[in-house]
């Protein structure tokens, strides 16, 4: 018994060593997310290559769809596609469920079209999550603090224009995305604040 209890508790240290956090800088605040690196290893080195990459400098929220989910990564502020790397492999069978505060990647029809685009969920999206059937949306991270900044991205207005049925009227950036440590300031406070709230 004390031995298994000994081996979930190594299992969730090194699970935390694993993970990576990132800041969100958006318009309208920022999140602070955290990656689920052993269970999603691809999406995450994809996802952590795009940030070193400044990929997401500048992007907006192209499409938000309140009581639902928002979604970044592919398009700029003159609704311009980026060139994109290689699209990757599934990993939705990894345990993760599209659960409100994950991240997932969004893709075409075919299962491994996931390149740079990912969405935030408001609420639990099974419908996202694989079956015996069929894969998933892979879920790759979680907001770990920032989720009323997402939430109020959700409640903006938005427009239909040419391709984008669910456009902010007034576009929302993700100014950057870059990865910090767990002890950076903005993030501790923003824990902090989010503890003394929950109390």
């Amino acid at each position: 018994m004390l031995r298994s209890a000994l081996l979930v508790l190594a299992l969730l240290h090194a699970s935390t060593l694993h993970a990576k956090h990132y800041e969100m800088f958006t318009d309208l605040g920022t999140i602070y997310i955290e990656t689920y690196d052993q269970q999603a290893p691809l999406t995450t080195e994809n996802f952590a290559t795009y940030v070193a990459d400044d990929f997401y400098k500048h992007l907006i929220f192209h499409r938000v769809i309140d009581d639902f989910m928002i979604q970044t990564g592919g398009v700029n502020t003159v609704l311009e596609e980026p060139e994109t790397r290689d699209p990757i492999e599934n990993e939705s069978r990894n345990g993760l469920k599209n659960v409100r505060g994950t991240l997932a990647m969004a893709r075409w029809s075919d299962p491994d079209s996931a390149d740079s685009q990912f969405y935030i969920n408001l609420k639990a999206n099974p419908h996202l999550d694989p079956t015996e059937e069929s894969l998933g949306y892979t879920v790759f991270a979680k907001v770990d603090c920032g989720m009323a900044v997402v939430d109020a991205i959700a409640k903006e207005p938005v427009r239909q224009f040419e391709a984008y049925q669910h456009l902010p009227a007034n576009p929302v950036r993700l100014i950057w995305i870059k990865e910090i440590e767990s002890d950076n300031h903005g993030y501790t406070q923003c824990k902090h604040q989010q503890n003394s709230i929950d109390s």
